[in-house]
């Protein structure tokens, strides 16, 4: 949920895409016809393939070799692609009123929205968004923050945050991450703003923010409707999940430094963040009850490394049927932070090619998040590699939620005690004892992030939109998550803090609405494939581990690519045509009265 797919599919998201130059298309004699639109559509594809191979592969080398040089580099092919590109989607509502066949239809379609962070088509304006984003990616990939007479790396700081329960030492790393990372970014990221809504409105669309709600096989307004139905869905749990932890926060460091009532302080939550908030189990794990192992301690005492969970990752996709990741994989991937040079190290797949060229870049390490994470990357390899026989206006995922939903999907699986039993990682199974404690854990992550995943998108369509603007980046910023998470920082924001761009997706221009979605999603999979997989017991003890009928049919969903809506690819497998917090409030029913009887005698409401 921290990750996300790195290729030109879908919404052909290429880093940064703007629009290129005017189109000089002579008036016809008559008008286009569907033979026109046959061809045009022929010409795009192979050209697109080309140039997204390219694209991929400057990527690569940039997000694994940072510099100066392969920054321009990546820049300039990206300008280039993505003129290219959106000058096609331009073209492409020539054909807006001309009867096509059903798949001639959807890739006009797909075409016309394949754009993340459009420029307009004024000379040097594609150039300029590019450079900018360029600056950003490099802004946030090499900040380091001196402590203790170390200069760490943001992985370093998350490793500290992940254990200290100094409160003192997390606020410094909490402010101390937000001090070296962003307040730099804020006239570029201005300016980044200007330059995509300018390129949004030469396309049609009031501002980037109703572009990006548009990629969901519905109205912008109605996306943005659905969202805030699925929150009016998860709210209450999150509420009562917010509680406990408060309470359980509080009883550690006392009321100076957690209040009983009122918003959690960010910083204790043992994320950089407050996305997750499993790295604080050990502060708020139920009395009394026990999960019977930790996944972190038994990777490290069995000899774990990277590769190795890696590997067990590509061996969880074979046991139900998927084919092993190929050689090449493993020897062109980047798996650890290298010592020599500057590397991006949030986790991502490539699909290089749209064939076989399937890598992972991360800078893993031996943790329960981690071997998490690993499961989720594959995730998006398979789901590349069974689409990849579609040409490329077809080769994507039914929605970017659906991308993401894929390999939590799997992750969540992987996490089950009958899986980790079945590695060897643990010796026996608990019993029902220890049903709470594993969803609780699990809530700390899967619950926790569903705010989170709101307020980025909601905010940046705050800004898209120029409901707020850049004197009023940070308070925006703060008064969605105190709406949202009901969180604080843990103590005042400088005047030139610009908090949002110290997470990777806004700096990248990565949309993040995909992971609300996903988080959704990967709940209506499981209960789907546990259904028939005929488990009849608590959802949380369900495992497909090496059930390939279950397999077949998850494949048949994922090679239908971006060729159905995603209506239709959800159906494929499960039945259901909507997208639903139905079975993720299955999933924690009995967490969630559990919570009830735990948070009697405390004021939960804000």
């Amino acid at each position: 949920m921290r990750n996300h797919s790195r290729q030109m599919t879908g919404v052909l998201a290429v880093g940064v895409l703007a629009v290129g130059l005017i189109i000089a298309f002579a008036v016809r004699a008559a008008p286009p016809t569907s033979a026109d639109a046959v061809a045009f559509l022929a010409r795009v594809e192979a050209q697109l393939a080309a140039d997204s191979e390219y694209s991929n592969r400057a990527g690569w080398v940039q997000e694994t070799y940072i510099t100066s040089d392969t920054s321009w580099l990546v820049a300039k092919v990206n300008a280039a692609t993505t003129d290219r590109l959106v000058s096609f989607a331009k073209e492409a509502i020539r054909f807006d009123h001309v009867p096509v066949d059903e798949v001639s239809a959807r890739k006009l379609y797909l075409l016309k929205q394949a754009l993340v962070m459009p420029a307009s088509s004024r000379p040097g304006a594609s150039q300029e968004l590019s450079d900018i984003q360029a600056r950003l990616d490099t802004d946030y990939s090499t900040a380091k923050f001196n402590y203790q007479d170390r200069l760490l790396t943001l992985d370093d700081m998350e490793e500290i945050l992940r254990t200290s329960r100094n409160p003192d030492e997390t606020r410094t790393l909490w402010e101390g991450w937000r001090a070296v990372a962003s307040p730099q970014m804020t006239i570029d990221y201005a300016r980044l703003i200007a330059l995509a809504n300018e390129g949004a409105r030469e396309l049609g669309y009031a501002d980037t923010g109703v572009l990006w709600r548009s990629w969901y096989d519905m109205p912008p307004q109605a996306f943005a409707a659905k969202v805030d139905a699925l929150w009016a869905q998860t709210a209450p749990l999150y509420a009562k999940l917010h509680c406990f932890v408060r309470a359980q926060l509080s009883r550690q460091y006392g009321v100076a430094v957690q209040p009983a009532t009122g918003p959690i302080r960010a910083d204790l939550l043992g994320n950089m963040w407050s996305q997750s908030w499993g790295n604080v189990y050990d502060v708020v794990a139920p009395k009394g009850m026990s999960l019977g192992y930790d996944v972190t301690a038994a990777l490290q005492s069995h000899g774990y490394d990277a590769v190795k969970i890696v590997h067990t990752a590509d061996h969880w996709y074979q046991s139900i049927g998927f084919a092993p990741l190929p050689a090449t994989f493993w020897e062109r991937s980047l798996f650890t932070r290298p010592r020599d040079r500057e590397v991006v190290c949030h986790p991502s797949a490539w699909d290089i090619d749209n064939k076989e060229d399937l890598r992972l870049k991360g800078c893993l390490t031996v943790t329960a998040d981690d071997f998490y994470t690993a499961h989720h990357e594959l995730g998006h390899l398979m789901y590349q590699r069974a689409y990849a026989a579609h040409s490329i206006l077809f080769a994507s995922g039914a929605n970017d939620g659906f991308h993401e939903a894929i390999g939590d999907f799997a992750a969540l699986n992987a996490l089950t005690p009958t899986y980790l039993k079945e590695l060897g990682l643990i010796d026996n199974v608990p019993g029902p004892e220890s049903d709470i404690p594993y969803l609780l854990r699990m809530a700390l992550d899967k619950i926790a992030i569903i705010p989170f995943a709101i307020i980025v998108d909601k905010w940046r369509w705050g800004v898209f939109a120029g409901q707020i603007t850049p004197e009023h980046y940070n308070d925006a910023w703060w008064d969605l998550v105190s709406r949202y998470q009901n969180l604080m920082p843990p103590g005042p924001r400088s005047a030139d803090a610009f908090d949002p761009g110290a997470k990777f997706h806004v700096a990248d221009s990565t949309p993040y609405a995909r992971y609300f979605l996903a988080d959704l999603y990967e709940f209506q999979f499981y209960r789907d494939a546990c259904r028939l997989a005929g488990w009849k017991g608590p959802l949380n003890r369900c495992s497909i581990y090496g059930d390939k009928n279950v397999g077949a049919k998850f494949a048949a969903m994922l090679q239908l690519g971006q060729s159905k809506p995603w209506p239709e690819a959800l159906a494929s497998f499960g039945g259901e045509r909507d997208i639903d917090a139905a079975a993720i409030i299955e999933y924690f029913a009995p967490l969630s009265a559990w919570l009830d009887r735990q948070n009697r005698g405390q004021s939960c409401k804000k």
